[in-house]
């Protein structure tokens, strides 16, 4: 089954069973994250939860970790700065 989430604003299609991180990467996003002091980008790393540089917000909630949240119809994903804060009003 595909569908869609939404991304920054955009839709981007999904597979049943694939993670926001595998979408976004299909999708050829390679940068959802900045880091807090430099802003450097950041995205997939090690793809299995264990390094945090691919943390997302996903339907109002922070620091939710791509590469291990499946994606489900209609979600809601931001990008994010840092490790967590969520800006609601960008």
């Amino acid at each position: 089954m595909s569908f869609t989430i939404s991304f920054d604003g955009r839709e981007v299609s999904c597979r049943e069973g694939w993670t926001i991180g595998a979408a976004l990467t299909a999708a050829g996003v390679r940068s959802w994250r900045t880091t807090r002091r430099e802003g450097r980008p950041r995205g997939l790393f090690c793809g299995i939860g264990i390094c945090f540089d691919c943390l997302v917000t996903v339907n109002g909630r922070p620091s939710v970790r791509a590469c291990l949240a499946e994606a489900r119809p209609g979600d809601v994903v931001r990008s994010q700065e840092g490790a967590g804060r969520d800006d609601l009003a960008c």
